[in-house]
């Protein structure tokens, strides 16, 4: 009996979840036979007024890779004529650009290009099919430099007019689309992130904004897309709390129903307050393994060296940089490595000269301290003092004697040694006469006498 009334209410429940479909498929129906341009979708036609005097600056980034075939590209263009059906569209109110994105970036028309919803409306239905990769990544990088700037039409940030991104993708990115899509996210831009298909919902999450079960969406084929139509026109005609209220956000104000909450950009957390940032320490939260020191970066921590040391392959360790390994060191003698850098040096005897990179020969005799009486002679590393042929050195090392060459040979003169500068020489008395053998002397003969 349990089962019976199980199946009953599985069946009831299936009439009920079918009924708006095919209701919507008689309305469809309906609705083209009155003619082409009276198509409304019945949804956007419970609330169509409702985004009456709503600013925003709205771009849609539609996927038109080669895995949308032209079926399921109809029913994008169709979708986002819907969305168009409840905005009040107009230079004053809402602005709405589109880009569409493949392999590279096309950008169908800007925030200025169009000042009324059924130029946008005529564009979006024109719009043709690239066929080609998925580089969601460009597509995003794009937006945020070049559709939301305000040569494109964008209100300058000052004027608190919402920034919308709305992006429809039924594939994986071939780039990498986590960066910059938080890097848009941190500029304030609200990110609507809808998948199609076989998508990977992880790869929705980190495009989409914050809180994701507001931002992110998915739907299993195209055909499912326009049961989202409601669910935009109840989020972007809904109060935008951020402009009209002085949230006292330190760095971004996030719409929710009826609310707001305040986010802080990459790499910080929301205080107490709920207001205010400040900068989140991974450093000090987890066990970073930095041999030296770990510095914060926005949402993550990188490990560093002191001066002297440079950052290993690992990441974590430091070893020593050898500055005098490159040849480029340009010392003529000696490098030495030093604190963050390197410094020529020169061999001894030598001085460095004002390049700092080569040397010259010391001239220490150049000094007039260096005291020696006759002469001064550079040495390697020093001096040293000479005296004049017939002189030597004192004990002091630098006054210099005349040498006594007579006391130094004794070289047995009869009568005198007289010394010269660099010998001696024997000198007989008055009225000798010295004798061949340069020593001894004998008397003068003088008329006859004394021979």
């Amino acid at each position: 009996m349990e089962k019976m009334l199980a199946g009953c209410f599985l069946l009831i429940l299936g009439q009920i979840v079918l009924l708006p479909a095919e209701a919507r498929e008689r309305s469809r129906g309906r609705s083209i036979s009155r003619g082409r341009h009276a198509r409304t979708h019945p949804q956007t036609a419970l609330l169509e007024s409702s985004c009456e005097n709503k600013r925003a600056d709205l771009v849609f980034i539609i996927d038109s890779s080669r895995s949308v075939n032209t079926h399921d590209y109809a029913k994008v263009k169709e979708f986002i004529v819907d969305i168009l059906q409840f905005l009040d569209i107009g230079p004053d109110v809402t602005r709405v650009g589109l880009l569409q994105y493949g392999s590279t970036v096309k950008n169908e028309f800007s925030l200025k290009t169009f000042k009324r919803k059924s130029e946008v409306e005529r564009a979006v239905k024109r719009m043709r099919h690239p066929s080609t990769g998925t580089m969601t990544g460009l597509a995003i990088q794009y937006a945020l430099n070049i559709a939301f700037s305000e040569a494109e039409g964008a209100r300058p940030l000052r004027e608190n007019v919402p920034r919308v991104i709305m992006i429809v993708t039924d594939g994986r990115p071939q780039d990498s689309v986590a960066e910059v899509a938080a890097k848009a996210r941190d500029t304030g831009i609200l990110i609507f992130a809808i998948g199609v298909g076989q998508v990977d919902f992880n790869t929705l999450k980190s495009i989409g904004s914050e809180p994701h079960e507001d931002h992110v969406f998915l739907v299993a084929n195209f055909s499912q897309i326009e049961t989202l139509t409601s669910v935009f026109q109840k989020k972007l005609c809904t109060a935008h709390m951020c402009s009209t209220l002085e949230h006292n956000c330190a760095h971004f104000c996030i719409n929710i129903p009826g609310s707001y909450v305040c986010r802080c950009k990459q790499g910080y957390i929301l205080n107490s307050d709920q207001t205010t940032c400040r900068i989140q320490d991974l450093c000090a939260m987890e066990d970073h393994n930095c041999e030296q020191l770990c510095v914060n970066v926005p949402g993550s921590f990188v490990c560093q060296c002191y001066s002297g040391y440079a950052l290993a392959e690992d990441g974590k360790r430091c070893v020593a940089v050898d500055y005098c390994a490159s040849e480029n060191h340009g010392c003529e003698h000696e490098c030495v490595n030093a604190d963050g850098s390197y410094l020529c040096q020169c061999h001894e005897g030598f001085a460095l000269n004002p390049d700092k990179k080569t040397c010259t020969k010391i001239d220490y005799c150049a000094s007039s301290n260096h005291g020696c009486q006759h002469e001064c002679v550079n040495t390697d590393d020093s001096y040293s003092c000479h005296c004049l042929k017939g002189f030597t050195l004192n004990p002091d090392k630098k006054t210099c004697r005349r040498i006594n060459y007579c006391a130094l040979n004794k070289p047995g003169c009869e009568h005198e040694c007289v010394n010269m500068e660099e010998s001696y020489y024997c000198r007989c008395h008055r009225g000798y006469t010295l004798d061949p053998n340069g020593k001894t002397c004998s008397r003068e003969c003088t008329l006859g006498v004394g021979c």
